[in-house]
């Protein structure tokens, strides 16, 4: 949830639209004391998704910072130059460190990094629950293709943010 991907460049009003209910998500974690690690795309010169997309969150520039309003409710921070967040990053061993079984997936976009993250999580035999209204992509077609694509192939629990297990 950069600045690029929610009002920026890349940024959608579907993404927009799940900042309060991922905010209150956030917000009841930080209070119950469970690991929030947002992964923060941060590219530099070069980065294989650049010819595809174009320049975004480009590193130490505004694009690549977490939105205002997500600000201060992160445990953890993570700077990405690939969709999976598990890839050339140490969240693996953050998670590890902290004795994670589970991750609970949020951001945007549900069918690009979302999912590509649910198969890093998938191969390093992570537990999966997706946030449906705590995730987004540009159309809702693509979100549910993305969530279905997901929950079938990654067995991944789909639900939404009020429905949590703990």
């Amino acid at each position: 949830m950069i600045n690029d991907f929610v009002t920026g460049k890349l940024g959608s009003e579907n993404a927009e639209a799940i900042v309060p209910d991922l905010k209150r998500f956030l917000e009841e974690a930080k209070e119950k004391h469970i690991l929030r690690v947002f992964a923060e795309d941060n590219h530099e010169e070069g980065d294989p998704e650049l010819s595809h997309w174009g320049q975004h969150a480009m590193r130490e520039e505004e694009g690549s910072e977490t939105i205002p309003e997500l600000q201060g409710l992160a445990s953890h921070k993570i700077q990405k130059r690939f969709y999976d967040a598990f890839y050339k990053t140490e969240l693996e061993n953050v998670l590890k460190k902290n004795g994670i079984k589970e991750v609970i997936l949020t951001g945007v976009a549900t069918e690009i990094c979302v999912q590509n993250t649910a198969a890093g999580a998938f191969y390093r035999g992570f537990d999966i629950t997706v946030l449906r209204d705590c995730t987004a992509s540009p159309t809702v077609e693509k979100h549910k293709e993305a969530l279905d694509y997901m929950e079938s192939i990654f067995g991944a629990d789909v639900r939404k943010s009020d429905r949590l297990k703990k």
